[in-house]
């Protein structure tokens, strides 16, 4: 089966990084390379697929991108499960309006905040304009194209709970963590 890393020690260890400094630099738009699923995948959501997923990681896949070519790729390059209820999963894939609603993810529990899902949202654009972004890791304020500000502000309400972010579009990625406070561009004086 194609579509894997060529070189998977050192495209692995460069597409985790990226996934690393985009959580950890929330706003910051990275490139990635190498890995190619069935579309209508992105090349960034199937790095994020080859680097995150295995074994342990249940994947669930939106309407969006749920096919039989997709669960295929996902099984062989990682090994991780696709389930058919999102609240089982670690990792879900697709686009925006597919993955809603998001209050059937998990959002982690007070005593285990970590196990909660990241979401790999697949935009048809990624800009650092619109949507303003602060808070750790950000010096002073980012912008980011997202799709609804309404549902990251309600996420970020839920901290130390909630849900992660990655999104992708074409072989770009960037990441918005629980943790960042998401304003309206008119909303920043």
């Amino acid at each position: 089966m194609t579509g894997g890393f060529a070189d998977p020690s050192i495209q692995s260890a460069w597409g985790f990084r990226a996934a690393m400094m985009a959580m950890a630099r929330p706003g910051d738009i990275l490139k990635v390379a190498g890995a190619q699923a069935p579309e209508p995948v992105s090349v960034a959501a199937a790095v994020l697929l080859l680097v995150l997923c295995d074994p342990e990681t249940p994947v669930w896949l939106a309407p969006s991108h749920d096919s039989v070519a997709l669960r295929r790729w996902i099984a062989f390059h990682t090994g991780a499960p696709v389930v058919e209820a999102r609240g089982d999963a670690v990792f879900a894939l697709g686009a925006w309006d597919s993955l809603l609603p998001l209050g059937g993810y998990r959002i982690g529990t007070a005593e285990y905040p970590d196990r909660s899902a990241t979401l790999i949202v697949e935009m048809n654009a990624l800009r650092g304009d619109g949507a303003v972004l602060t808070g750790p890791g950000i010096a002073d304020a980012a912008r980011l194209s997202l799709p609804d500000v309404a549902a990251f502000r309600a996420n970020r309400a839920l901290f130390p709970l909630g849900l992660d972010f990655f999104f992708t579009c074409g072989d770009r990625l960037a990441a918005l963590p629980r943790s960042t406070v998401v304003a309206q561009a008119a909303e920043v004086v």
